[in-house]
């Protein structure tokens, strides 16, 4: 397979054209990634009810603290490619890869360890409902061994994205999502495994789409540009140097907002099963919205980068403009089917009838927070894009600590609005760093910016 087969150039040609075409295999990845979490929702929860989905969702979320860490890493790896490539800097491309690679393999022991020995006192500090808790603590463990392998698939994937190839990292999680499908229905079902076998149909799953994506990325190392010799592992110092500048504050951007997410949670736990089972299905129906934003944003940055490191300014300009634009209609589509069908939602991951009757109540939640994906991808694929680390930083803290707590407690105690404040004030805050990203830009300081790998 020849270099151009794999390395895409963005500098020129249509920039929206481009922009679809490249985030379609992200949107794809993101649609199978949801349909599997779906699934195991829906399974779990029709075979073991709010006690089984509380639980998943709970542990779900301790699990993806640690692979947001990783992806983040890997998200600062991808737009150093991106920018290397719009710079003409081919020659750096092994070293950028070799040691993305190297710190992933180390990240990826450490993110297997800490969530299995601190399982306990994890989901004690969530609050989550006694009913849930055992099935919590076997979801947590499982997944924890799934830890190592994701961060190594990241890894790859960000070199393939950086490169502009978003289709075979389709392919990989189109094999882990079918896999996961049916292992879920084989391990949940007939043999009752209860969230022990959920968590395993993902490791499982995992392991396969892994393991493809690694041997695939040996078999075109001559197009990538790395030789996979033990030498090339070892890490270079401004290449580290580098990764570390960008990927930092894009990982404390990533973690402090799904902390403060799970604080959230945890007090939404307080309020007894019915509200847990809501809570999580309506993150459930976040993760749906957020496909189009996270695709967005990855295909974003990387043509951000490419065109920022290229000098093209004009071109960063109308990419950003091209996910605003699709990015709204993809929330407005999601908020039109949350207002027209929120029993039936529901219903599809719980029956319970005090769960149908409150999940009205999230209506209103759900339009704002699949709007705060659009807003966010623009911001972030501009800011993560140019590599301007520092207000990268200053988003993640403003929206996950600063708005996203802040917000909840305002409306649930100060003004009294209670559960519904909660998740409020938790959309609300998903809305602000447009404010931040979009003061920056029109501002023009970005454009006498360096590149980083200038």
């Amino acid at each position: 397979m020849s270099e151009r087969s794999i390395i895409k150039d963005y500098t020129v040609g249509n920039p929206m054209k481009q922009l679809i075409i490249f985030s379609l295999p992200f949107i794809a990845s993101n649609v199978l990634q949801q349909a599997y979490s779906l699934a195991d929702t829906i399974i779990v929860g029709r075979y073991l009810g709010s006690p089984g989905l509380t639980a998943a969702s709970n542990a779900s979320n301790i699990i993806m603290i640690f692979l947001l860490t990783c992806i983040g890493f890997c998200s600062a790896g991808q737009i150093i490619i991106s920018q290397h490539i719009g710079a003409g800097n081919r020659g750096r491309l092994s070293s950028t890869i070799g040691t993305m690679m190297t710190y992933t393999f180390f990240m990826g022991i450490a993110f297997m360890i800490i969530p299995f020995v601190f399982a306990r006192q994890l989901l004690t500090a969530m609050h989550i409902p006694a009913e849930a808790f055992d099935g919590a603590m076997d979801y947590v463990r499982v997944c924890s061994v799934g830890n190592f392998i994701m961060c190594i698939y990241n890894g790859v994937s960000a070199t393939l994205r950086g490169m502009g190839d978003s289709r075979h990292p389709m392919i990989f999680i189109m094999i882990s999502s079918i896999l996961n499908v049916i292992l879920d229905i084989i391990f949940v079902g007939p043999m009752g495994m209860g969230c022990f076998g959920a968590a395993l149909a993902t490791v499982i799953s995992q392991f396969i789409s892994c393991l493809c994506s690694l041997i695939f990325m040996y078999m075109r190392r001559e197009a990538i540009g790395f030789d996979w010799k033990p030498a090339s592992f070892r890490p270079d110092g401004k290449e580290t140097r580098l990764l570390f500048k960008l990927g930092v504050p894009i990982m404390i951007q990533s973690v402090a907002v799904t902390v403060s997410m799970m604080i959230i949670h945890s007090w939404v736990n307080m309020y007894g099963l019915t509200a847990s089972a809501v809570g999580a299905v309506g993150s459930k129906i976040s993760m749906v919205a957020g496909i189009g934003g996270h695709a967005l944003n990855a295909a974003g940055s990387t043509m951000v980068g490419q065109n920022f490191a290229a000098g093209k300014h004009r071109r960063v300009t109308v990419t950003l403009g091209c996910i605003l634009v699709i990015g709204c209609a993809f929330s407005a589509l999601i908020s039109l089917l949350v207002i027209a069908f929120p029993e039936q939602i529901f219903g599809l991951f719980n029956s319970d009838p005090e769960v149908l009757k409150m999940c009205h109540m999230y209506v209103p939640v759900a339009c704002i927070d699949a709007f705060g994906f659009a807003t966010r991808a623009v911001a972030f694929a501009f800011i993560n894009g140019i590599g301007f680390s520092t207000l990268s930083f200053i988003g993640g803290i403003t929206d996950g600590i600063i708005c996203r707590i802040g917000f909840a407690l305002l409306l649930q105690v100060v003004l009294g609005m209670g559960l519904f404040g909660l998740w409020l004030g938790n959309a609300l805050a998903g809305n602000v760093f447009i404010f931040v990203g979009g003061a920056y830009y029109l501002s023009g300081r970005w454009k006498v910016r360096k590149s980083l790998v200038a």
